[in-house]
């Protein structure tokens, strides 16, 4: 009945003190954005909605969820089936099992940042929202009651015309007022333990951050490692095998990938590449080269290239197998040969 008349605006009602209705609008903050960040993490770490439905599943049962091939290792899989059909010795298959055991790595590497942000991250936004807010809201609900039970108290008190039923009224009020009074400070300790959660909240976000670096790192690592070993097949397959050694990291760029394969298209074949550029080693001569792929120089004795440009090449002693000298107009300079194809 109270509840009705305050609404209809015809009950006054007694309004919490302003430190408290900021402490319950923090918390009330603090969960809605804590749910969001959770909910948008679980999607961050397992964008396959099915999974998760699945994974929340096992973890209400207590039971462990059956382990299954992530995308990055069965991606890796497939590479290594398909790298093994074509045959390991071929250059093809060979990339292809490397590529598969690199996925693969980088497979277990999710996993782990999976496992340890939800452990770090994860569960501790969950055990706030399931736990201490849960209680939050069940005293908030208890203090909603107490405030309802005082301000009928203090109606029936106006309405008290005999003296018996004002000492009645008045004694109820002053009971129903220590009750709301002790039920507010209990609400209002547990809301003042809203800035120790955003301090523990800190500490794990800090843990998320350093879960995300660390597999970050491992996967550049792998990539890395993986691009080093696919810049080294027989040279027959015209890699730069220097350039990983030679170029700052950011110019390592996917034509020193792609390059490996460019023997096998059908306007160079490998025969007339290598016997060309053997050629043009011995001779003192100068050959016309078409550029394959945009080429950056690492520093101011090579030659940035754009693709499809037309430049004159030739060798001078004692160079580097993999680099011949490049000219366009009046500049010059070290060029890449994995980055040319020659020209009749």
């Amino acid at each position: 009945l109270q509840f009705t008349e305050e609404k209809l605006g015809q009950a006054e009602k007694t309004e919490l003190d302003a430190h408290l209705e900021n402490l319950l609008s923090k918390a009330e903050c603090t969960k809605l954005w804590t749910e969001k960040i959770m909910k948008q993490t679980e999607v961050l770490l397992q964008p396959n909605p099915n999974a998760r439905i699945e994974e929340f599943v096992y973890e209400k049962l207590d039971r462990k969820a059956p382990s299954r091939m992530n995308n990055p290792e069965l991606l890796g899989q497939y590479m290594i089936d398909a790298g093994n059909e074509f045959g390991p010795g071929t250059a093809y298959g060979n990339a292809l099992i490397k590529c598969g055991e690199t996925q693969k790595r980088i497979g277990a590497a999710d996993r782990e940042l999976i496992q340890t942000s939800a452990i770090n991250f994860l569960t501790p936004l969950r055990n706030f929202i399931e736990g201490d807010y849960k209680t939050i809201t069940k005293e908030r609900k208890l203090l909603q009651n107490k405030r309802l039970d005082l301000d009928a108290a203090k109606t029936r008190l106006k309405k008290a015309k005999v003296a018996e039923a004002r000492a009645a009224s008045e004694q109820e009020v002053r009971i129903t007022q220590s009750e709301f009074d002790r039920q507010a400070e209990i609400t209002r300790l547990l809301l003042e333990g809203i800035s120790s959660t955003h301090a523990h909240h800190l500490r794990c976000l800090n843990d998320f951050v350093e879960a995300q670096m660390t597999y970050y790192a491992q996967c550049y690592q792998y990539m890395l490692d993986l691009q080093k070993q696919l810049g080294s097949f027989p040279s027959t397959f015209l890699s730069n095998n220097n350039q990983s050694s030679t170029t700052p990291v950011q110019s390592i760029s996917t034509p020193s990938v792609l390059a490996s394969a460019s023997a096998s298209l059908p306007s160079v074949s490998n025969s007339v590449v290598t016997s060309g550029l053997s050629e043009l080693k011995s001779s003192s001569g100068s050959r016309k080269a078409r550029v394959l792929y945009d080429y950056d120089a690492a520093n101011s004795s090579e030659l940035s290239l754009l693709a499809d440009e037309v430049i004159t090449v030739y060798s001078i002693p004692g160079m580097d197998s993999d680099w011949l000298m490049g000219e366009r107009g009046n500049q010059k300079g070290k060029v890449p040969i994995t980055y040319l194809e020659l020209l009749n």
